[in-house]
C-alpha cells in the first residue's frame, strides 16, 4: 500500500490514473454516490433547517468498506471525484462517512479536480489539493432537498387525485410540459392552403429554376395564392407576358462569410450526436464518459476527452496552439486565423473555469486509433475531434448571387445561388440542423452565368400546392435546445430527464419523435391547472439560477428553500383538501349520449383516456377517444349476428379491436377479430377462465380474461401461475425494466409486493 490513497468513481477511471501515480498512489473507486436520503417520508426536515436523514447505498457498501480499511494505512487522502457539484457532494459525502468511523484521524485530506484524464492533467491536480467547496455542497444539497420535497409531497396528490403509482418532478414536469403543448399545438393546427410558382428556364443550355416574387406589380406573399383557380390565372397571365423569354433585369453578386461553430458543449454535443449519429441523450454521455475516463489506444491508455459535462465553450491556451499548430501542419498555415478565435459561452451561470469539450490531443487523430474504439466511441471521438479542430480554422468564403428576371413588365421572378470559394473549416465539419431540409435551401443551387440584359429561354411555369404544416413534434436534439434555452435542469440532467418522462410512461417515442401518453396529458394538466407556477418555464429558470447563485456563495442554501417550501407545502395542503378526482380525470364534452342522453365526458381510466357516459354506471355507454359514433359502427359486410340476425359491427373498445352486435345493448354478442394466445394462467377473478394475450389499438401487449366482457380482469405484465407470497392473489406478473430487469410483481396495487427473478448487474457510474 502506498502513503497516498486517491478515490474516484469510477473503476475504469481508476484504472487509468493508477498508471499515472505511480507506487506511492493507491487509487479506489467509490462506485459512484455512497450514500442518498431515506427514501421516506421525513428525510428532509424543513422545521430543522432542512436536516437530512442519509443512509448507505446498500450496493456500494463494500466498496465503502475497502475505502475505510485503505485509508487507514496511508497518510494521506485525495477525494477527486468528478469536478462538478454532484462531485463535490460525492467528495463531501464520502469525507462525511470516513470522518464518523475515526478513519480520517490523523490524515492529511485534500480534494483535487480535473477535467481531462491525462498524466499531465492528473499530477498537476494532485500537486495542487484545495479544501471541499462549501458552497458547491450547499447548492447540491439544496438540489436534493427540492426534489425530494417536491416528490414526496406532488407524487401522493397524483395517486389520490388521478391514480395509484404516478409520480412528479421538480424539473421532469416542466420537460413534460413542452411536450404536451407542442402536441395540443400540433391538434388544434388548422392547415392553410397556398400556391408557388415557379419558372423552369435555360440560360445557353444550363436549366435553372426561379420562383415568382412579384405578380401584376405586386409582391408575392405566402397566401397571395390561396386556390388552384388563382394559381391557373396567374399562370395564364405569366405566360402571355412573357411570350416564351424572361429578361435578366438585375444581377447582384456578393461575397460573404460563414464562420465555424463554437466546441461542444454538454448540450451542443447531445443535440449533434442526436442528428448526425442517432444517439440517445442517454448513449451519448454513456460513451463520451467512456472517452473521458480512459481507452487503452495500443500500450497506452488515456483520456481521450476532457471532461463531458460542462457549460462553457472555453479552450485551455495550450490547447489552441496545439490545434493552430495541426491545422497549420495538417491544412497550411492559409487555414489558421491571424488570431485564435474565442467563444463566449451564452449559458449565464456556466463555469467559465471548466472548458469545453475537446480531446486531450489533437494529435490523437480518429482513423489513427480507430482500431482501439468501439464504433460507437469512434463516431463520437470523430464527431468531437472535428467540431475541435474547425473551431479554430479559418472562416469559409461563398460567392453568392442573386438574379431578377422579367416575365413581362409586371411579373418578376429571383433565382439565388451560391458557390463555395474557399471551404475553410467546412472541409473538416459543418454543423447539422433540427427539422431542415437542407436540400432544398435555394442558395446552395450552383446558377449559370448572368448578365443584365441577357434573355433566357422560358421552358415552362409551374404552379405548386402547399398546406402550412404544425410545428414538429420534439425529436431528442430539438427537446435537448428547448430544455437548455428554457432554463430547465442543466445538461448533465437532460438525458436522466428524457429517460425517466419514458420510464414513468408520460411519453412514449415513435420515429425519434415524442408523443404523450394520455396519462402524460392528465399529470400535466393537473400540474399546470393547480400548481401553475411550479411547472412554469421561468420560475423553473429562477430556481436553476438560485441554485447557482449557492454554489457562487452569493446566496445562503436555507433561506432559498424555506422561500420555496412554506407557499409550496400550503398549495399541497389546498389541493389535497379542494380538488375533486373527477375534476381532474373528467372533461367535459359538448355531445350528448347517444343511449341514455345525458353529457359526454373525456375519462381517463386504466387503459388511457376514453369517452364515457356522466350517468355511470346507470349508462355504461362508452367510445374510444379517437373514434367518432359512426366509426365504431362500421357494418362488417356478410355477416349477421348468430344470435339475433343485426348487422355486425367493427369497434374499438377498451381491449382493442373487436366484432359486436350493431343491437347492443340489448344483444351482447362479440367475438375477437384476431385468436389471441392462451398463457395458460386461469383468471384470479371469475376463476372460469384463462388469461389470453391481446394488442391494444396502439399495438401494445396486454392480457385479459377471455371471458370479456362478463370479466373484465386485465393486467398489463405477462401472467405467472403462482400466488403471491404476501397477499396470497392467485396470480403473478412479470415485469421487466431496463433499470431493474426483470422481476416478479403483485398485480394488486395495494400489495405492491416484489421480487427481483434475477439480479441487475452492477454498475460503477453514478446518476446524474
Amino acid at each position: 500500500m502506498g502513503k497516498n490513497l486517491v478515490i474516484v468513481e469510477s473503476p475504469a477511471k481508476a484504472k487509468t490514473i493508477k498508471k499515472y501515480l505511480g507506487k506511492d498512489f493507491e487509487v479506489l473507486a467509490s462506485y459512484g454516490h455512497v450514500r442518498d436520503l431515506l427514501p421516506k417520508e421525513g428525510a428532509v426536515d424543513p422545521e430543522n433547517d432542512f436536516a437530512m436523514k442519509y443512509q448507505l447505498i446498500e450496493k456500494n457498501e463494500k466498496h465503502l468498506d475497502a475505502i475505510a480499511k485503505a485509508v487507514k494505512k496511508v497518510d494521506a487522502l485525495y477525494l477527486a471525484t468528478d469536478p462538478d457539484r454532484e462531485g463535490e457532494a460525492i467528495s463531501w459525502h464520502l469525507y462525511e462517512i470516513l470522518n464518523d468511523r475515526g478513519a480520517l484521524k490523523d490524515k492529511t485530506v485534500g480534494r483535487v479536480s480535473f477535467h481531462e484524464i491525462t498524466k499531465r492533467a492528473i499530477q498537476e491536480a494532485v500537486q495542487h489539493p484545495r479544501e471541499l467547496s462549501q458552497d458547491m455542497i450547499h447548492a447540491q444539497l439544496a438540489r436534493r432537498a427540492l426534489d425530494y420535497l417536491v416528490g414526496f409531497n406532488l407524487s401522493p396528490l397524483l395517486w389520490k387525485k388521478i391514480r395509484r403509482g404516478l409520480s412528479a418532478g421538480r424539473v421532469q414536469s416542466p420537460a413534460l410540459r413542452l411536450i404536451v403543448e407542442r402536441e395540443l399545438e400540433i391538434e388544434a393546427f388548422q392547415p392553410q392552403e397556398y400556391w408557388t410558382i415557379q419558372a423552369a428556364a435555360e440560360q445557353k443550355g444550363d436549366a435553372f429554376v426561379a420562383k415568382l416574387i412579384q405578380l401584376d406589380g405586386a409582391k408575392v406573399e405566402q397566401f397571395t395564392l390561396t386556390n388552384q383557380e388563382q394559381a391557373d390565372k396567374a399562370k395564364t397571365a405569366i405566360v402571355k407576358a412573357a411570350k416564351g423569354k424572361l429578361l435578366v433585369t438585375n444581377v447582384e453578386k456578393k461575397q460573404r462569410k460563414r464562420n465555424p461553430s463554437a466546441p461542444f458543449t454538454t448540450s451542443t454535443l447531445q443535440q449533434e450526436s442526436s442528428r448526425k449519429l442517432g444517439f440517445t441523450a442517454k448513449k451519448t454521455m454513456m460513451v463520451a464518459q467512456q472517452l473521458y475516463e480512459g481507452i487503452d489506444i495500443g500500450g497506452e491508455t488515456v483520456g481521450l476527452i476532457s471532461y463531458m459535462r460542462t457549460d462553457s465553450v472555453n479552450l485551455a491556451n495550450d490547447a489552441i496552439e496545439e490545434i493552430r499548430a495541426y491545422i497549420a501542419e495538417r491544412f497550411g498555415v492559409e487555414n489558421v486565423p491571424e488570431a485564435a478565435r474565442v467563444y463566449k459561452t451564452k449559458a449565464k451561470n456556466a463555469q467559465e473555469a471548466h472548458e469545453a469539450i475537446r480531446p486531450t490531443s489533437v494529435n490523437h487523430e480518429p482513423d489513427k486509433i480507430k482500431e482501439h474504439l468501439s464504433k460507437d466511441q469512434f463516431r463520437l471521438y470523430d464527431l468531437i475531434w472535428k467540431r475541435t479542430v474547425a473551431c479554430q480554422m479559418i472562416h469559409a468564403t461563398l460567392d453568392t448571387v442573386s438574379v431578377d428576371l422579367n416575365a413581362g413588365e409586371q411579373h418578376v421572378f429571383r433565382a439565388n445561388g451560391s458557390t463555395i470559394v474557399s471551404p475553410g473549416f467546412m472541409s473538416v465539419y459543418q454543423e447539422s440542423a433540427d427539422d431542415s431540409k437542407a436540400a432544398e435551401e435555394e442558395d446552395q443551387k450552383i446558377l449559370p452565368p448572368f448578365e443584365k440584359g441577357d434573355e433566357v429561354v422560358l421552358q415552362d411555369v409551374k404552379q405548386e400546392q402547399h398546406f402550412t404544416e404544425p410545428p414538429p413534434r420534439y425529436s431528442e436534439a430539438s427537446l435537448v435546445k428547448s430544455l437548455e434555452e428554457h432554463g430547465i435542469g442543466r445538461p448533465s440532467t437532460y438525458a436522466t430527464i428524457i429517460s425517466t418522462l419514458q420510464q414513468r410512461e408520460y411519453v412514449t417515442m415513435d420515429k425519434k419523435r415524442f408523443f404523450p401518453t394520455d396519462v402524460g396529458r392528465i399529470v400535466n394538466k393537473f400540474l399546470t391547472e393547480h400548481f401553475t407556477n411550479y411547472v412554469d418555464y421561468d420560475f423553473t429558470a429562477r430556481m436553476e439560477d438560485e441554485l447557482d447563485a449557492i454554489s457562487r456563495g452569493d446566496e445562503d442554501w436555507i433561506p432559498v428553500m424555506a422561500k420555496f417550501w412554506k407557499p409550496f407545502k400550503e398549495l399541497v395542503d389546498d389541493k389535497e383538501q379542494n380538488v375533486d378526482r373527477k375534476d381532474v380525470t373528467h372533461e367535459a364534452m359538448d355531445e350528448d349520449c347517444p343511449k341514455c342522453g345525458k353529457p359526454l365526458s373525456i375519462r381517463l381510466g386504466r387503459r388511457g383516456r376514453f369517452i364515457g357516459c356522466t350517468a355511470y354506471p346507470e349508462c355504461d355507454y362508452t367510445r374510444n377517444l379517437k373514434d367518432t359514433p359512426e366509426q365504431t359502427q362500421q357494418i362488417v359486410e356478410g355477416r349477421k349476428c348468430p344470435q339475433c340476425e343485426s348487422d355486425l359491427v367493427v369497434r374499438y373498445g377498451k381491449y382493442g379491436q373487436f366484432i359486436g352486435c350493431s343491437g347492443y345493448p340489448n344483444c351482447t354478442f362479440i367475438e375477437p377479430i384476431e385468436k389471441p394466445a392462451n398463457t395458460g394462467v386461469p383468471c384470479p377473478v371469475c376463476k372460469k377462465g384463462t388469461m389470453l394475450q391481446r394488442k391494444s389499438r396502439r399495438g401494445k401487449i396486454f392480457y385479459s380474461c377471455e371471458h370479456y366482457p362478463e370479466c373484465k380482469y386485465a393486467v398489463w405484465n405477462e401472467p405467472i401461475n403462482e400466488p403471491c407470497p404476501e397477499c396470497q392473489w392467485p396470480m403473478m406478473t412479470l415485469k421487466v425494466t431496463k433499470r431493474s430487469g426483470a422481476s416478479k410483481v403483485c398485480p394488486q396495487e395495494e400489495c405492491g409486493h416484489s421480487e427481483p427473478v434475477e439480479s441487475a448487474a452492477e454498475s460503477g457510474e453514478s446518476d446524474d
